[in-house]
């Protein structure tokens, strides 16, 4: 029998930790509930994990702490899920290192769509590490002074090195590996989040900002993740 992906569920409330729990359990996913923020990293340690369902108002520790400590020890995908639904918390939320963001209130069964795609998702990107590893050598790609490692899945700005997420990486290699040519959201969504993603295109402008944060001179003034209005995103590449 193959073995059940287990999720862990950050909630302080009863309620909604049972429908989450009932519905994931249904889907066929073993369920653990933590209803304490300060608890998630020791049970982490104990116990494996392959996704992280995160409420944000925790008593103890607030879900964005959680979020960017889990995501500094282990590679797995995070959803959180918050009353807050303002474009800021979401922002706050990607730039912690969440891989998606559900409001409450929610439907159960696209709760747990977003936790399959998710789960799928992370999945394509480590057989595509593992093909990319068994495959020839890619070359190094040069964007003005960034330069992006296929694959070790490294990149460098002026020799420094810059942290990126996976999605991050497989955002801005994609775009590196097609440039000048203009992709919009629903493109970029399907090459990079699948054509299961139930989410919707923003969270491709808020990963484009992100990167823009790390790899523009000025991020508000961009020079290699260029926005094309009404049409989509480009990378340039040959930045001045």
């Amino acid at each position: 029998m193959s073995k059940k992906d287990r999720i862990l569920i950050v909630e302080d409330d009863a309620d909604i930790s049972m429908i989450e729990e009932t519905y994931l359990q249904s889907a066929g996913y073993d369920t653990v509930v933590l209803t304490d923020g300060k608890g998630v990293l020791s049970y982490m340690e104990e116990h494996p994990c392959d996704l992280v369902l995160l409420d944000v108002m925790l008593p103890g520790k607030n879900g964005y702490e959680i979020c960017r400590e889990i995501r500094e020890r282990y590679d797995l995908p995070i959803l959180m899920v918050t009353a807050r639904n303002e474009s800021v918390d979401k922002v706050r939320g990607f730039n912690t290192g969440a891989d998606d963001y559900i409001p409450k209130p929610f439907d159960p069964m696209e709760l747990t769509a977003r936790v399959q795609a998710n789960l799928r998702q992370y999945r394509r990107l480590k057989e595509s590490q593992r093909d990319r590893t068994a495959a020839e050598a890619v070359p190094e790609i040069q964007i003005g002074d960034l330069r992006i490692q296929p694959d070790s899945w490294r990149v460098f700005r002026k020799d420094q090195e810059i942290h990126l997420a996976n999605r991050e990486f497989e955002l801005l290699k994609f775009l590196a590996q097609h440039p000048n040519i203009v992709f919009s959201r629903e493109q970029l969504m399907e090459k990079i989040w699948g054509y299961d993603y139930v989410g919707d295109t923003s969270t491709v402008m808020v990963h484009i900002n992100r990167l823009r944060e790390k790899i523009e001179e000025d991020p508000q003034n961009p020079k290699i993740l260029e926005t094309v209005w009404g049409a989509g995103y480009r990378l340039n590449k040959d930045p001045k």
